[in-house]
């Protein structure tokens, strides 16, 4: 299913994944709406597209404000009289325990990831409901989202807030064609390449050597163009009848998330009071209790002793 005559807004896509979702968009036929903070790496993101054969201009504004919503959709349908596809991306990190997090280090990371993906699509879909010819929404998740992550308070809560919001989206815009979904990408970034875990795998990317198997099955961490195939498939005709999802997606592997959902359930007669909770939550939810964080497995030894000692610390 090609892209051509399609019109596309990529926030966050002046470099690493963005980069990646708006390359593969553009690959496929799709003309874009490329943003980022810095004007250099803003144009030459636009180069590297042209030069490959797409369109695409640029939007230099931090996400988050409504007028920076307003900009990007106003380019699309200047430059190239329509939209048909945003693909949410853009984000910033403010790791810290939360004894240590600050108001500002909260703020920034819920404005741009949470408030930033609620205006972009809010505008969007504005749009696209006028235009009537439908469209796709596809918003950009974190496993920290679904499973937790220590030092991440704020980016776990605006991801998980914008899986949460693209569930509400798939139901409010069905009737209009237009669909809403969640990647929820593992790749080696910017954003990964401080995590002890997975620096090993990150600078073997960096040095262009390939992932072993161990990184790109088990862990499903491969690298950003791993993930752009998913988003562009999603953005097109091809994926009509997804709505609502949010997909995993990393290395060699694809996969659904669930959604939250009762895992088991007991009843009694007047309610639960302190006491029968105390007598009885043992039995009856004690093998159902849910775990947190994300796993993560021992390598094999042949992923190297320096890995290894970082697992275990």
């Amino acid at each position: 299913m090609s892209l051509t005559g399609k019109v596309a807004i990529v926030t966050g896509s002046g470099r690493g994944l963005g980069l990646a979702y708006a390359q593969e968009l553009a690959r496929h036929g799709a003309r874009l709406v490329v943003n980022d903070v810095d004007q250099q790496v803003a144009d030459d993101a636009v180069a590297a597209i042209t030069a490959a054969g797409g369109e695409a201009v640029a939007v230099v504004a931090p996400v988050g404000p409504t007028e920076t919503a307003k900009a990007l959709v106003a380019a699309a349908v200047e430059h190239f009289g329509r939209l048909d596809i945003l693909v949410t991306n853009a984000g910033v990190l403010r790791d810290t325990v939360l004894w240590k997090m600050s108001d500002d280090d909260f703020d920034t990371v819920v404005n741009v990831h949470l408030r930033g993906t609620f205006t972009c699509v809010r505008e969007a879909a504005t749009y696209l409901r006028g235009q009537g010819e439908g469209g796709r929404i596809i918003c950009i998740g974190s496993p920290t989202g679904q499973r937790g992550n220590f030092g991440q308070t704020n980016y776990a809560a605006a991801k998980a807030g914008i899986v949460g919001m693209v569930r509400t989206w798939a139901l409010e815009l069905a009737r209009a064609n237009i669909t809403a979904n969640a990647v929820i990408p593992v790749a080696a970034t910017a954003m990964t390449e401080t995590v002890p875990f997975f620096k090993d795998f990150v600078d073997a990317a960096a040095r262009g050597e390939q992932m072993p198997p161990f990184a790109r099955r088990v862990l499903g961490f491969g690298t950003p163009d791993d993930v752009a195939g998913v988003v562009a498939f999603l953005a097109s005709d091809a994926a009509a009848g997804i709505n609502g999802q949010a997909v995993g997606v990393g290395g060699d592997r694809l996969a659904v998330w669930s959604h939250p959902q009762e895992v088991t359930t007991a009843f009694t007669d007047g309610g639960w009071s302190y006491e029968a909770l105390t007598e009885d939550w043992e039995s009856l939810f004690g093998d159902a209790l849910q775990s947190v964080g994300q796993p993560m497995p021992t390598p094999p030894a042949t992923a190297g002793t320096e890995t290894a000692e970082k697992v275990r610390s």
